[in-house]
């Protein structure tokens, strides 16, 4: 007999990350497990509304209240990977100098266009430049905010943005950027993603097992592949 499918939803982070993770897991135990990757912000209105998902992977302040309102198993909150932000450019652009925050906000202040998501990343962001003297609110033409699920990546490389930030698991591997690196404190800011399981799941004792695999120590060389560390 088939075992039952798991399926969950996630923020767009860690979608290349799952997608690896758990097509070793289903070579391995026979059990599909399919995670739809969307933005953040819907993936938590989608919880809340009620569909029933085994799985929920998106940032641990969202997972944590997620679990208050009574929409994630509180016991099965468990820290998944940490994501710091980068900084990427166009192929072939003139890469900024990124190594200070005084350089960093002559690179942003200075771009033509400034990609951002909707994610942590991007309300960091906007503190940031807010701290600056800037509001992103008034130049609506020069940063951008990608729509929910779309990397800032693309934006970058269809020559939406002249330069984007997000976190770097977002950008590698994307076309038509460079990462150009990770960015210094104090505009850095390192989000914890983690994992729980959907009040609504129908089979949570094997949703369990699937975080018990995706946080097993062989999978922290494929986190740091992605740009990730183990949480």
């Amino acid at each position: 007999m088939a075992l039952p499918p798991i399926n969950g939803i996630s923020s767009m982070a860690t979608r290349q990350l799952l997608a690896e993770l758990l097509a070793r897991y289903c070579k391995e135990t026979g059990r599909t497990v399919s995670i739809e990757a969307v933005g953040g912000v819907d993936a938590a209105k989608r919880v809340r509304a009620g569909e029933a998902f085994d799985l929920v992977v998106l940032a641990d302040d969202v997972i944590a209240k997620l679990a208050d309102e009574g929409h994630v198993v509180t016991t099965s909150r468990m820290p998944f990977v940490r994501s710091a932000m980068a900084l990427a450019v166009p192929t072939g652009a003139t890469r900024p100098d990124i190594g200070s925050e005084a350089a960093v906000r002559a690179a942003l202040t200075g771009a033509r266009s400034v990609g951002y998501s909707t994610g942590p990343s991007g309300t960091h962001l906007l503190t940031v430049l807010k701290s600056w003297g800037l509001d992103p609110a008034a130049e609506p033409g020069r940063f951008v905010q990608a729509k929910p699920g779309i990397p800032v990546a693309t934006l970058v490389a269809h020559g939406e943005a002249a330069v984007g930030v997000q976190q770097l698991s977002e950008f590698i591997g994307e076309p038509g950027i460079e990462i150009v690196g990770l960015l210094p404190p104090p505009v850095q800011s390192v989000t914890t993603f983690s994992i729980g399981i959907g009040a609504r799941s129908a089979h949570a004792d094997a949703a369990r097992a699937v975080i018990a695999y995706v946080h097993a120590p062989a999978s922290a060389e494929t986190k740091r592949r992605f740009g990730m560390e183990p949480a």
